[in-house]
Protein backbone atom coordinates (compact mmCIF):
# COMPACT_ATOMS: atom_id res chain seq x y z
CA UNK A 1 0.00 0.00 0.00
CA UNK A 2 0.74 3.40 -0.45
CA UNK A 3 3.83 4.45 2.24
CA UNK A 4 3.55 7.85 3.58
CA UNK A 5 5.60 9.80 6.84
CA UNK A 6 3.52 10.32 9.52
CA UNK A 7 4.11 14.17 8.38
CA UNK A 8 1.72 13.87 5.73
CA UNK A 9 -1.27 13.18 7.96
CA UNK A 10 -0.23 15.80 9.89
CA UNK A 11 -0.20 18.10 6.75
CA UNK A 12 -4.20 17.04 5.79
CA UNK A 13 -4.75 17.77 8.53
CA UNK A 14 -3.44 21.26 8.88
CA UNK A 15 -4.78 21.38 5.52
CA UNK A 16 -8.14 21.15 6.84
CA UNK A 17 -7.72 24.13 8.95
CA UNK A 18 -6.45 26.21 6.23
CA UNK A 19 -8.79 25.85 3.20
CA UNK A 20 -8.60 29.46 2.32
CA UNK A 21 -4.84 28.97 1.86
CA UNK A 22 -3.87 29.82 -2.20
CA UNK A 23 -2.85 26.53 -3.74
CA UNK A 24 0.44 27.55 -4.39
CA UNK A 25 0.57 27.84 -0.35
CA UNK A 26 -0.49 24.45 0.37
CA UNK A 27 1.86 22.82 -2.28
CA UNK A 28 4.66 24.59 -0.89
CA UNK A 29 3.69 23.68 2.95
CA UNK A 30 3.26 19.88 1.56
CA UNK A 31 6.50 19.83 -0.47
CA UNK A 32 8.66 21.26 2.47
CA UNK A 33 7.03 19.02 5.50
CA UNK A 34 6.39 15.07 3.08
CA UNK A 35 10.22 15.09 1.77
CA UNK A 36 9.48 11.60 1.25
CA UNK A 37 8.86 9.20 -1.75
CA UNK A 38 6.09 7.14 -2.18
CA UNK A 39 4.48 4.60 -4.47
CA UNK A 40 1.36 2.73 -4.68
CA UNK A 41 1.38 -1.00 -3.70
CA UNK A 42 -1.85 -2.02 -3.41
CA UNK A 43 -1.72 -5.22 -5.14
CA UNK A 44 -4.66 -4.49 -7.42
CA UNK A 45 -5.54 -3.72 -11.22
CA UNK A 46 -2.48 -6.47 -11.99
CA UNK A 47 -4.75 -6.51 -15.41
CA UNK A 48 -6.28 -3.79 -16.84
CA UNK A 49 -10.25 -4.56 -14.91
CA UNK A 50 -13.39 -5.49 -16.33
CA UNK A 51 -16.37 -5.06 -15.37
CA UNK A 52 -19.93 -2.76 -15.81
CA UNK A 53 -20.11 0.63 -15.41
CA UNK A 54 -23.50 2.93 -15.28
CA UNK A 55 -22.75 6.42 -16.94
CA UNK A 56 -22.50 6.21 -20.66
CA UNK A 57 -25.58 4.24 -21.25
CA UNK A 58 -27.46 5.67 -18.12
CA UNK A 59 -25.91 8.92 -17.33
CA UNK A 60 -27.78 10.71 -14.30
CA UNK A 61 -31.12 9.60 -15.18
CA UNK A 62 -32.35 10.17 -11.47
CA UNK A 63 -36.28 10.01 -12.66
CA UNK A 64 -37.20 6.85 -10.57
CA UNK A 65 -41.01 7.83 -10.96
CA UNK A 66 -41.36 8.10 -14.87
CA UNK A 67 -38.46 5.94 -15.42
CA UNK A 68 -37.58 3.17 -13.00
CA UNK A 69 -36.10 0.54 -15.68
CA UNK A 70 -33.40 2.92 -16.45
CA UNK A 71 -32.90 5.37 -13.73
CA UNK A 72 -30.01 5.28 -11.30
CA UNK A 73 -31.17 3.11 -8.32
CA UNK A 74 -30.17 0.17 -6.52
CA UNK A 75 -32.37 -1.93 -8.48
CA UNK A 76 -30.31 -1.48 -11.73
CA UNK A 77 -27.37 -2.14 -10.42
CA UNK A 78 -28.41 -5.40 -8.58
CA UNK A 79 -30.03 -5.97 -12.05
CA UNK A 80 -26.61 -5.44 -13.92
CA UNK A 81 -24.81 -7.76 -11.09
CA UNK A 82 -27.39 -10.24 -11.74
CA UNK A 83 -26.78 -10.45 -15.38
CA UNK A 84 -23.16 -10.48 -15.23
CA UNK A 85 -23.52 -13.63 -13.69
CA UNK A 86 -26.35 -15.01 -15.20
CA UNK A 87 -25.22 -14.57 -18.59
CA UNK A 88 -21.34 -15.79 -18.45
CA UNK A 89 -20.00 -12.64 -17.99
CA UNK A 90 -18.24 -12.80 -14.73
CA UNK A 91 -16.35 -15.81 -15.52
CA UNK A 92 -14.75 -14.63 -17.97
CA UNK A 93 -12.97 -11.87 -15.92
CA UNK A 94 -15.99 -8.96 -15.67
CA UNK A 95 -15.71 -8.79 -11.48
CA UNK A 96 -16.87 -4.86 -11.25
CA UNK A 97 -20.14 -3.40 -10.92
CA UNK A 98 -19.96 0.14 -10.86
CA UNK A 99 -22.12 3.27 -9.53
CA UNK A 100 -21.31 6.27 -11.12
CA UNK A 101 -23.07 9.87 -10.76
CA UNK A 102 -26.08 10.61 -8.89
CA UNK A 103 -26.14 8.16 -6.60
CA UNK A 104 -25.71 10.60 -3.46
CA UNK A 105 -27.97 12.64 -1.29
CA UNK A 106 -27.66 16.61 -2.07
CA UNK A 107 -26.33 16.83 1.56
CA UNK A 108 -24.20 15.06 3.82
CA UNK A 109 -25.77 13.57 7.01
CA UNK A 110 -25.47 15.20 10.43
CA UNK A 111 -22.29 13.56 11.17
CA UNK A 112 -20.88 14.99 7.98
CA UNK A 113 -20.96 11.75 6.22
CA UNK A 114 -21.96 11.18 2.64
CA UNK A 115 -25.25 8.82 2.84
CA UNK A 116 -27.03 7.47 -0.76
CA UNK A 117 -30.40 8.97 -2.07
CA UNK A 118 -32.77 7.51 0.09
CA UNK A 119 -35.25 6.98 -2.57
CA UNK A 120 -33.63 5.51 -5.12
CA UNK A 121 -31.18 3.55 -2.83
CA UNK A 122 -33.22 2.45 0.14
CA UNK A 123 -31.16 -0.06 1.55
CA UNK A 124 -28.06 1.98 1.15
CA UNK A 125 -24.53 1.39 -0.62
CA UNK A 126 -23.71 -1.42 2.29
CA UNK A 127 -26.36 -3.74 1.16
CA UNK A 128 -26.27 -3.23 -1.89
CA UNK A 129 -22.35 -3.86 -1.60
CA UNK A 130 -23.19 -7.14 0.33
CA UNK A 131 -25.55 -8.14 -2.71
CA UNK A 132 -22.79 -7.57 -5.02
CA UNK A 133 -20.44 -9.22 -3.15
CA UNK A 134 -23.13 -12.35 -2.57
CA UNK A 135 -22.86 -12.40 -6.45
CA UNK A 136 -19.23 -13.17 -6.50
CA UNK A 137 -18.41 -9.86 -7.65
CA UNK A 138 -16.92 -6.71 -6.53
CA UNK A 139 -18.84 -3.02 -6.20
CA UNK A 140 -17.32 0.37 -7.50
CA UNK A 141 -18.66 3.80 -6.06
CA UNK A 142 -17.65 7.96 -7.98
CA UNK A 143 -16.62 10.15 -5.97
CA UNK A 144 -15.21 14.02 -6.63
CA UNK A 145 -11.91 15.74 -5.55
CA UNK A 146 -13.98 18.74 -6.31
CA UNK A 147 -16.28 20.52 -3.63
CA UNK A 148 -19.16 18.79 -5.59
CA UNK A 149 -19.10 15.95 -8.31
CA UNK A 150 -19.66 16.70 -11.56
CA UNK A 151 -23.41 15.84 -11.46
CA UNK A 152 -23.25 18.51 -8.70
CA UNK A 153 -23.69 15.89 -5.46
CA UNK A 154 -21.28 16.46 -2.52
CA UNK A 155 -18.11 16.12 -3.50
CA UNK A 156 -14.77 15.15 -1.32
CA UNK A 157 -12.69 18.08 -0.89
CA UNK A 158 -11.60 18.80 2.92
CA UNK A 159 -13.93 15.37 2.91
CA UNK A 160 -10.90 12.90 2.04
CA UNK A 161 -10.38 10.62 5.17
CA UNK A 162 -13.88 10.72 6.45
CA UNK A 163 -15.44 9.83 3.01
CA UNK A 164 -12.46 7.11 2.01
CA UNK A 165 -13.52 5.29 5.45
CA UNK A 166 -17.06 5.01 4.54
CA UNK A 167 -16.48 3.66 1.57
CA UNK A 168 -14.50 1.32 3.26
CA UNK A 169 -17.01 0.69 5.96
CA UNK A 170 -19.73 -0.04 3.12
CA UNK A 171 -17.54 -2.44 1.73
CA UNK A 172 -16.78 -0.62 -1.60
CA UNK A 173 -13.67 -2.30 -3.85
CA UNK A 174 -13.50 0.76 -6.52
CA UNK A 175 -13.30 4.42 -6.28
CA UNK A 176 -13.69 6.48 -9.60
CA UNK A 177 -12.53 9.99 -8.45
CA UNK A 178 -13.48 12.36 -10.70
CA UNK A 179 -12.05 16.16 -10.88
CA UNK A 180 -14.57 18.60 -10.91
CA UNK A 181 -15.10 21.81 -9.05
CA UNK A 182 -11.49 21.95 -8.49
CA UNK A 183 -8.42 23.35 -10.18
CA UNK A 184 -5.47 21.50 -11.65
CA UNK A 185 -3.02 23.04 -9.61
CA UNK A 186 -4.82 21.16 -6.20
CA UNK A 187 -4.98 17.42 -8.21
CA UNK A 188 -0.82 16.79 -7.59
CA UNK A 189 -1.62 16.98 -3.68
CA UNK A 190 -5.38 15.97 -3.73
CA UNK A 191 -5.45 12.69 -5.70
CA UNK A 192 -2.61 11.28 -3.79
CA UNK A 193 -3.83 12.25 -0.69
CA UNK A 194 -7.33 10.20 -1.42
CA UNK A 195 -5.27 7.42 -2.37
CA UNK A 196 -3.16 7.81 1.03
CA UNK A 197 -6.58 7.73 3.29
CA UNK A 198 -7.75 4.86 1.11
CA UNK A 199 -4.91 2.23 2.01
CA UNK A 200 -4.95 3.83 6.00
CA UNK A 201 -8.77 2.00 5.62
CA UNK A 202 -7.24 -1.22 5.43
CA UNK A 203 -9.31 -2.27 2.58
CA UNK A 204 -7.77 -2.96 -0.71
CA UNK A 205 -9.64 -0.17 -2.70
CA UNK A 206 -8.65 -0.14 -6.88
CA UNK A 207 -8.25 3.60 -7.16
CA UNK A 208 -9.24 5.02 -10.73
CA UNK A 209 -8.28 9.05 -11.14
CA UNK A 210 -9.49 11.86 -13.47
CA UNK A 211 -6.28 13.68 -12.71
CA UNK A 212 -4.64 13.13 -16.24
CA UNK A 213 -7.35 14.24 -18.43
CA UNK A 214 -8.21 17.69 -16.89
CA UNK A 215 -4.72 18.50 -17.21
CA UNK A 216 -4.88 17.07 -20.96
CA UNK A 217 -8.22 19.39 -21.53
CA UNK A 218 -5.88 22.31 -20.26
CA UNK A 219 -4.00 21.68 -23.01
CA UNK A 220 -0.77 20.51 -20.83
CA UNK A 221 1.56 17.43 -20.77
CA UNK A 222 0.62 14.73 -17.53
CA UNK A 223 3.09 13.85 -15.03
CA UNK A 224 2.23 10.68 -15.38
CA UNK A 225 5.13 8.93 -13.37
CA UNK A 226 3.54 11.23 -10.56
CA UNK A 227 -0.09 9.58 -11.64
CA UNK A 228 1.47 6.02 -11.37
CA UNK A 229 2.20 6.38 -7.92
CA UNK A 230 -1.15 6.80 -7.09
CA UNK A 231 -3.61 5.49 -9.49
CA UNK A 232 -4.48 2.24 -10.27
CA UNK A 233 -6.03 3.33 -13.55
CA UNK A 234 -6.35 6.77 -14.94
CA UNK A 235 -8.79 8.40 -18.03
CA UNK A 236 -6.74 10.68 -19.47
CA UNK A 237 -8.69 12.17 -22.54
CA UNK A 238 -12.62 12.92 -22.69
CA UNK A 239 -15.69 10.82 -21.79
CA UNK A 240 -17.00 8.74 -24.63
CA UNK A 241 -19.80 9.06 -26.33
CA UNK A 242 -22.29 6.37 -28.44
CA UNK A 243 -20.57 7.34 -31.55
CA UNK A 244 -17.71 6.15 -34.25
CA UNK A 245 -16.73 9.75 -34.00
CA UNK A 246 -15.73 9.38 -30.13
CA UNK A 247 -14.40 6.02 -30.16
CA UNK A 248 -11.98 6.97 -33.59
CA UNK A 249 -11.11 10.51 -31.55
CA UNK A 250 -10.03 8.48 -28.62
CA UNK A 251 -8.04 5.70 -30.93
CA UNK A 252 -6.27 8.78 -32.55
CA UNK A 253 -5.35 9.96 -28.79
CA UNK A 254 -4.02 7.31 -27.65
CA UNK A 255 -2.48 6.48 -31.21
CA UNK A 256 -0.45 9.57 -30.65
CA UNK A 257 0.66 8.89 -27.44
CA UNK A 258 1.31 12.27 -26.11
CA UNK A 259 3.96 12.60 -22.87
CA UNK A 260 4.87 8.61 -23.99
CA UNK A 261 1.73 7.72 -21.50
CA UNK A 262 2.17 4.30 -22.92
CA UNK A 263 5.54 3.63 -21.44
CA UNK A 264 3.44 3.82 -17.76
CA UNK A 265 1.21 1.18 -18.34
CA UNK A 266 2.13 -2.04 -16.53
CA UNK A 267 0.76 -4.42 -13.49
CA UNK A 268 -0.81 -2.42 -10.94
CA UNK A 269 -0.91 0.89 -13.62
CA UNK A 270 -3.34 1.27 -16.67
CA UNK A 271 -3.81 4.46 -18.93
CA UNK A 272 -7.75 3.88 -19.13
CA UNK A 273 -9.51 5.43 -22.58
CA UNK A 274 -12.86 5.21 -21.23
CA UNK A 275 -15.87 2.73 -21.17
CA UNK A 276 -16.87 0.02 -23.54
CA UNK A 277 -19.75 1.00 -25.85
CA UNK A 278 -20.66 -2.47 -27.39
CA UNK A 279 -23.80 -3.22 -27.42
CA UNK A 280 -25.57 0.25 -27.06
CA UNK A 281 -27.15 2.03 -30.16
CA UNK A 282 -24.54 3.72 -31.95
CA UNK A 283 -21.51 1.43 -33.34
CA UNK A 284 -22.40 -1.13 -36.32
CA UNK A 285 -21.12 -4.85 -35.57
CA UNK A 286 -17.47 -3.91 -37.43
CA UNK A 287 -17.30 -1.02 -35.37
CA UNK A 288 -17.66 -2.32 -32.58
CA UNK A 289 -15.06 -5.26 -32.89
CA UNK A 290 -12.79 -2.20 -33.78
CA UNK A 291 -13.37 -1.08 -29.79
CA UNK A 292 -12.99 -4.41 -28.56
CA UNK A 293 -9.70 -5.44 -30.36
CA UNK A 294 -8.11 -1.75 -29.88
CA UNK A 295 -9.12 -1.95 -26.36
CA UNK A 296 -7.76 -5.50 -25.76
CA UNK A 297 -4.42 -3.92 -28.14
CA UNK A 298 -3.95 -1.10 -25.65
CA UNK A 299 -4.13 -2.45 -22.10
CA UNK A 300 -7.59 -0.66 -21.33
CA UNK A 301 -9.69 -1.50 -18.48
CA UNK A 302 -13.07 -3.47 -19.79
CA UNK A 303 -15.45 -1.31 -18.05
CA UNK A 304 -18.73 -1.99 -20.70
CA UNK A 305 -21.97 0.80 -20.00
CA UNK A 306 -24.43 -1.17 -21.92
CA UNK A 307 -28.14 -2.65 -21.01
CA UNK A 308 -27.18 -6.39 -20.10
CA UNK A 309 -30.71 -7.01 -19.98
CA UNK A 310 -31.43 -6.30 -23.97
CA UNK A 311 -28.03 -6.28 -25.34
CA UNK A 312 -28.14 -8.08 -28.51
CA UNK A 313 -26.34 -11.85 -29.62
CA UNK A 314 -23.81 -10.21 -31.57
CA UNK A 315 -22.83 -7.56 -29.20
CA UNK A 316 -22.29 -10.15 -26.74
CA UNK A 317 -20.30 -12.23 -28.45
CA UNK A 318 -18.02 -9.56 -28.87
CA UNK A 319 -17.42 -8.84 -25.32
CA UNK A 320 -17.05 -12.24 -24.36
CA UNK A 321 -14.77 -13.52 -27.20
CA UNK A 322 -12.50 -15.46 -25.18
CA UNK A 323 -9.01 -14.57 -27.13
CA UNK A 324 -9.83 -10.99 -26.75
CA UNK A 325 -10.38 -10.88 -23.10
CA UNK A 326 -6.67 -13.50 -22.81
CA UNK A 327 -4.46 -10.36 -25.42
CA UNK A 328 -6.64 -7.71 -22.54
CA UNK A 329 -5.36 -9.61 -19.29
CA UNK A 330 -2.20 -10.49 -20.77
CA UNK A 331 0.16 -10.62 -17.86
CA UNK A 332 2.98 -8.05 -18.82
CA UNK A 333 0.48 -5.37 -19.22
CA UNK A 334 1.91 -4.17 -21.52
CA UNK A 335 0.32 -1.46 -23.69
CA UNK A 336 0.57 -1.91 -27.58
CA UNK A 337 0.86 1.04 -30.16
CA UNK A 338 0.38 2.42 -33.59
CA UNK A 339 3.53 0.99 -35.93
CA UNK A 340 1.52 2.41 -39.09
CA UNK A 341 -0.12 4.44 -40.13
CA UNK A 342 -1.64 5.40 -43.89
CA UNK A 343 -4.11 7.91 -44.56
CA UNK A 344 -7.35 5.92 -43.26
CA UNK A 345 -5.30 2.66 -42.48
CA UNK A 346 -3.32 1.86 -39.32
CA UNK A 347 -1.79 -1.09 -37.92
CA UNK A 348 -1.47 -1.38 -34.25
CA UNK A 349 0.65 -4.09 -32.32
CA UNK A 350 0.99 -5.30 -28.63
CA UNK A 351 3.73 -7.67 -27.20
CA UNK A 352 2.70 -10.88 -25.35
CA UNK A 353 3.74 -13.24 -22.66
CA UNK A 354 5.58 -16.05 -24.62
CA UNK A 355 7.07 -13.92 -27.27
CA UNK A 356 3.08 -13.99 -29.06
CA UNK A 357 1.68 -10.82 -30.64
CA UNK A 358 -1.54 -9.11 -30.84
CA UNK A 359 -1.78 -7.77 -34.56
CA UNK A 360 -4.99 -5.27 -35.68
CA UNK A 361 -5.37 -3.73 -38.84
CA UNK A 362 -8.07 -0.65 -38.97
CA UNK A 363 -9.55 0.88 -41.75
CA UNK A 364 -11.35 4.53 -41.03
CA UNK A 365 -12.52 4.54 -44.37
CA UNK A 366 -16.39 4.46 -44.84
CA UNK A 367 -16.94 4.09 -48.67
CA UNK A 368 -16.89 1.29 -51.00
CA UNK A 369 -15.96 -2.20 -49.82
CA UNK A 370 -12.67 -3.59 -48.01
CA UNK A 371 -9.03 -1.62 -48.76
CA UNK A 372 -6.35 -4.07 -49.45
CA UNK A 373 -2.87 -3.16 -47.95
CA UNK A 374 -0.09 -5.10 -47.90
CA UNK A 375 3.01 -5.34 -45.63
CA UNK A 376 4.96 -8.42 -43.70
CA UNK A 377 5.61 -8.93 -40.31
CA UNK A 378 8.81 -8.37 -40.35
CA UNK A 379 8.05 -4.88 -41.57
CA UNK A 380 5.39 -3.82 -38.32
CA UNK A 381 8.12 -4.87 -35.98
CA UNK A 382 7.56 -8.77 -34.98
CA UNK A 383 11.06 -10.42 -34.52
CA UNK A 384 10.94 -14.55 -34.54
CA UNK A 385 13.33 -15.69 -37.20
CA UNK A 386 10.83 -19.16 -37.67
CA UNK A 387 7.98 -16.75 -38.37
CA UNK A 388 4.78 -16.46 -36.91
CA UNK A 389 1.09 -18.28 -37.32
CA UNK A 390 -1.90 -16.37 -37.19
CA UNK A 391 -5.16 -16.76 -35.70
CA UNK A 392 -8.20 -14.47 -36.36
CA UNK A 393 -8.98 -13.60 -32.99
CA UNK A 394 -12.89 -13.09 -33.87
CA UNK A 395 -13.61 -15.95 -36.10
CA UNK A 396 -10.90 -17.81 -34.23
CA UNK A 397 -9.95 -19.44 -37.42
CA UNK A 398 -6.51 -20.28 -38.35
CA UNK A 399 -5.33 -17.07 -41.08
CA UNK A 400 -1.76 -18.42 -41.99
CA UNK A 401 1.30 -19.48 -41.71
CA UNK A 402 4.18 -16.31 -41.96
CA UNK A 403 8.00 -15.40 -42.32
CA UNK A 404 9.13 -12.17 -41.57
CA UNK A 405 8.79 -11.41 -45.00
CA UNK A 406 6.23 -12.55 -46.75
CA UNK A 407 3.97 -10.86 -47.91
CA UNK A 408 0.85 -10.28 -45.59
CA UNK A 409 -2.41 -9.20 -47.18
CA UNK A 410 -4.79 -7.18 -45.09
CA UNK A 411 -8.54 -6.50 -46.45
CA UNK A 412 -10.20 -4.94 -43.31
CA UNK A 413 -13.66 -3.70 -43.96
CA UNK A 414 -14.95 0.22 -44.05
CA UNK A 415 -14.60 1.49 -40.56
CA UNK A 416 -13.71 -2.29 -39.76
CA UNK A 417 -10.84 -4.01 -38.22
CA UNK A 418 -9.01 -7.34 -38.78
CA UNK A 419 -7.31 -8.81 -35.41
CA UNK A 420 -4.99 -11.51 -35.14
CA UNK A 421 -2.53 -13.62 -32.75
CA UNK A 422 0.51 -14.54 -33.52
CA UNK A 423 2.39 -17.29 -32.21
CA UNK A 424 6.03 -17.78 -32.63
CA UNK A 425 6.73 -21.11 -35.46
Amino acid sequence: MLRFSNALEAVHKSWLSFQTMTTKMMSLVLLVLIGVTHSLDNGLARTPPMGWMSWQRFRCNIDCKDDKYNCISEDLYMEMADHLVSDGYRDLGYEYVNIDDCWAAKQRDSDGKLRADPERFPSGIKKLADYVHSKGLKLGIYGDFGTLTCGGYPGSKFYEELDAQTFADWGVDSLKLDGCYSTIDDYAIGYPLMEFWLNKTGRPILYSCSWPAYVVFSHKIPDYAAIAKSCNIWRNYGDIQDSWGSVTDIIRFYGNDSGNFSSFAGPGNFNDPDMIIVGDYGLSFDQQQVQMALWAIMASPLLMSNDLRIIRAESKAILQNKMAISINQDPLGIQGKRVYMNNKFEIWTRPLKDSRFAIAAVYYGTGGGPTRQMTSLGKIGLTNQNGYTLTDVFTGQPAGKYSLNTTLTLRPNPSGVLFFLAVPQ
